[in-house]
Protein backbone atom coordinates (compact mmCIF):
# COMPACT_ATOMS: atom_id res chain seq x y z
CA UNK A 1 0.00 0.00 0.00
CA UNK A 2 1.42 3.40 -1.00
CA UNK A 3 1.93 6.05 1.64
CA UNK A 4 -0.08 9.20 1.17
CA UNK A 5 0.79 12.56 2.53
CA UNK A 6 -1.43 15.51 3.13
CA UNK A 7 -0.64 18.57 1.06
CA UNK A 8 1.01 21.40 2.94
CA UNK A 9 -0.64 24.77 2.76
CA UNK A 10 1.54 27.72 2.01
CA UNK A 11 1.05 30.48 4.50
CA UNK A 12 1.20 33.94 3.05
CA UNK A 13 1.72 37.11 4.98
CA UNK A 14 -1.15 39.56 4.69
CA UNK A 15 -0.59 42.38 2.24
CA UNK A 16 -0.03 45.78 3.76
CA UNK A 17 -0.34 49.20 2.21
CA UNK A 18 2.41 50.67 4.33
CA UNK A 19 5.66 51.38 2.57
CA UNK A 20 8.70 52.41 4.56
CA UNK A 21 11.37 54.51 2.92
CA UNK A 22 14.92 53.22 3.41
CA UNK A 23 16.65 55.27 6.07
CA UNK A 24 13.40 56.84 7.23
CA UNK A 25 11.92 55.81 10.56
CA UNK A 26 8.56 56.83 11.94
CA UNK A 27 8.98 59.46 14.64
CA UNK A 28 6.24 59.07 17.24
CA UNK A 29 6.52 62.75 18.18
CA UNK A 30 5.71 64.04 14.69
CA UNK A 31 1.99 64.25 13.90
CA UNK A 32 0.41 62.54 10.90
CA UNK A 33 -1.50 64.46 8.23
CA UNK A 34 -4.37 63.66 5.89
CA UNK A 35 -3.78 64.87 2.33
CA UNK A 36 -6.58 65.23 -0.22
CA UNK A 37 -5.47 65.06 -3.86
CA UNK A 38 -7.02 66.69 -6.92
CA UNK A 39 -9.08 64.39 -9.10
CA UNK A 40 -10.89 64.87 -12.40
CA UNK A 41 -14.23 63.57 -11.11
CA UNK A 42 -15.55 65.46 -8.09
CA UNK A 43 -17.06 68.92 -8.42
CA UNK A 44 -15.55 71.73 -6.36
CA UNK A 45 -18.88 72.31 -4.62
CA UNK A 46 -19.02 68.63 -3.63
CA UNK A 47 -15.47 68.69 -2.21
CA UNK A 48 -16.40 71.79 -0.17
CA UNK A 49 -19.52 70.00 1.09
CA UNK A 50 -17.46 66.94 2.13
CA UNK A 51 -14.96 69.08 4.06
CA UNK A 52 -17.82 70.82 5.88
CA UNK A 53 -19.59 67.53 6.64
CA UNK A 54 -16.60 65.39 7.66
CA UNK A 55 -14.51 67.96 9.51
CA UNK A 56 -17.14 70.51 10.52
CA UNK A 57 -15.25 73.32 8.79
CA UNK A 58 -16.97 76.63 8.14
CA UNK A 59 -17.71 77.28 4.47
CA UNK A 60 -14.84 79.79 3.96
CA UNK A 61 -12.25 77.35 5.35
CA UNK A 62 -13.72 74.43 3.37
CA UNK A 63 -13.64 76.53 0.18
CA UNK A 64 -10.01 77.57 0.81
CA UNK A 65 -8.95 73.93 1.23
CA UNK A 66 -10.93 72.93 -1.86
CA UNK A 67 -9.17 75.65 -3.88
CA UNK A 68 -5.79 74.42 -2.62
CA UNK A 69 -6.69 70.95 -3.86
CA UNK A 70 -7.84 72.36 -7.19
CA UNK A 71 -4.95 74.77 -7.82
CA UNK A 72 -2.00 73.10 -6.07
CA UNK A 73 -3.09 69.51 -6.57
CA UNK A 74 -3.31 68.72 -2.86
CA UNK A 75 -4.24 70.10 0.55
CA UNK A 76 -3.62 69.04 4.12
CA UNK A 77 -7.08 68.78 5.66
CA UNK A 78 -6.34 67.34 9.12
CA UNK A 79 -3.50 66.34 11.41
CA UNK A 80 -3.16 64.25 14.53
CA UNK A 81 -2.48 60.68 15.58
CA UNK A 82 -1.89 58.03 12.94
CA UNK A 83 -5.04 56.14 13.94
CA UNK A 84 -7.20 59.25 13.60
CA UNK A 85 -5.70 60.11 10.21
CA UNK A 86 -6.33 56.54 9.01
CA UNK A 87 -9.97 57.02 9.98
CA UNK A 88 -10.12 60.39 8.17
CA UNK A 89 -8.62 58.86 5.01
CA UNK A 90 -11.06 55.96 5.15
CA UNK A 91 -13.98 58.35 5.63
CA UNK A 92 -12.89 60.53 2.69
CA UNK A 93 -12.56 57.43 0.51
CA UNK A 94 -16.17 56.67 1.41
CA UNK A 95 -17.12 60.04 -0.09
CA UNK A 96 -15.14 59.25 -3.24
CA UNK A 97 -12.21 61.60 -2.62
CA UNK A 98 -8.58 60.69 -3.19
CA UNK A 99 -6.85 60.93 0.17
CA UNK A 100 -3.66 59.61 1.78
CA UNK A 101 -1.88 59.95 5.09
CA UNK A 102 1.75 60.72 5.75
CA UNK A 103 3.89 61.76 8.65
CA UNK A 104 4.36 65.51 8.81
CA UNK A 105 7.80 66.68 7.74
Amino acid sequence: MAATSTPQRATALPETEEQVEVGELADPDRPWITVVWNDPINLMSYVTHVFMTVFGYAKPKAEKLMLDVHRRGRAVVSSGTRERMELDVHTLHGYGLWATLEQQK
